[in-house]
């Protein structure tokens, strides 16, 4: 057994076992197997947002597992004076694991809530606060989620990528217009995503940073782990960038969707084709396989490249509309439920799930 497996061993072991080594529970609900399937999802903002509200209409075992290296808004404030874990992409996951309920609806616009005054509360999330104070209070990051998800009743639970807050870092070409060919270092995500330039590639410092232990079991203990949504090399390749996580998606038995996103972004990935955004993807983890790459039909000019580029993951390429009929490039929640739906069916190994 190797160092590194070793490693993975023991983050499952330390994941799944709560206070006496009894199995830990998730969300104060006991698991059904074999009658849904235990879905980890990966990411951060609102593409994430869009694939945990899909997902949790499918699944009641639910995992996210969300990035932390924003470094903006109310997030980065409160990361630069408390020296905390930036909260608001981990707010956002839990407003969309919130029921569609009057309970659930109710929370959902509370913890998004940003106060607006003159004073130094402006522009605050009400959630940010609240899940800043738990991890005060308990000093437990895990622990302090999951008590918000319970008042939240959100419908899955939210897990931290790492640890320790990270900052991200890109090689962008031309990110100075009046110097467009010369390639420079950009930190911090904020910046990252907005850039003119084109990035490179991305990486994070800490450059070794701690996977939290149960974010690892999640992905290893998974039937099904979906990246994306997202923004490409901000929320989504992050991921890829903590050795452990990156561990864990290589060697779990679950089967990996890729969802790709409904249009390129202004800055990180402009003019990018579908193709393109899996290119740097294996660039930066080029011993990742995936089982499924999800598209919108209609965001997908050149199918027969998309398939190209999907086969060198052992990918098979699923297109289906799941976009909003408002023309804007956001998911519909309901279609991309039924599409993530229909892959667990046609290429899963274990089922039905209902």
């Amino acid at each position: 057994m190797t160092g590194r497996t070793l490693r993975l061993s023991r983050l499952r072991r330390v994941g799944t076992e709560g206070q006496g080594g009894k199995p830990a529970a998730r969300g104060g609900k006991p698991r059904r197997r074999g009658t849904q399937p235990k879905v980890v999802a990966l990411g951060g903002g609102m593409g994430l947002s869009a694939s945990l509200a899909a997902l949790r209409r499918i699944t009641g075992d639910l995992t996210a597992v969300v990035t932390v290296a924003d470094d903006g808004g109310s997030s980065g404030r409160l990361r630069d004076e408390l020296g905390v874990l930036p909260p608001g992409d981990l707010r956002k996951a839990l407003a969309a694991l919130c029921g569609d309920d009057d309970w659930g609806q109710t929370w959902a616009r509370v913890i998004q809530h940003r106060f607006q005054s003159q004073g130094e509360l402006h522009e605050h999330a009400v959630g940010n606060l609240l899940i800043v104070a738990l991890w005060e209070q308990l000093g437990d990051h895990v622990q302090a989620l999951d008590l918000v998800g319970k008042l939240l009743g959100a419908q899955g639970r939210v897990l931290p990528m790492s640890a320790v807050p990270l900052e991200l870092q890109a090689l962008v070409k031309g990110h100075d217009p009046e110097r467009p060919e010369d390639i420079e270092t950009v930190r911090g995500q904020a910046t990252v995503a907005l850039t003119t330039g084109e990035v490179q590639s991305v990486h994070v410092v800490p450059h070794d940073p701690p996977a939290v232990p149960e974010a690892v079991a999640a992905v290893l203990d998974a039937d099904w782990v979906v990246l994306g949504p997202g923004s490409w090399f901000s929320s989504v390749i992050p991921h890829l960038l903590v050795p452990d996580l990156l561990d864990a998606l290589t060697e779990t038995k679950a089967r990996r969707v890729l969802s790709l996103n409904l249009a390129p972004q202004p800055g990180e990935t402009e003019g990018f084709s579908p193709q393109r955004h899996l290119e740097v993807l294996g660039r930066h983890a080029p011993k990742l396989a995936l089982d499924v790459v999800l598209a919108d039909e209609a965001a997908v000019p050149d199918r027969d490249l998309l398939i190209e580029a999907a086969q060198r993951f052992g990918a098979a390429v699923e297109l289906a509309p799941v976009a909003r009929t408002d023309g804007s490039p956001r998911h519909d929640p309901e279609l991309l439920a039924a599409a993530y739906d229909r892959i667990f069916r046609m290429h899963g190994r274990i089922g039905p799930w209902r």
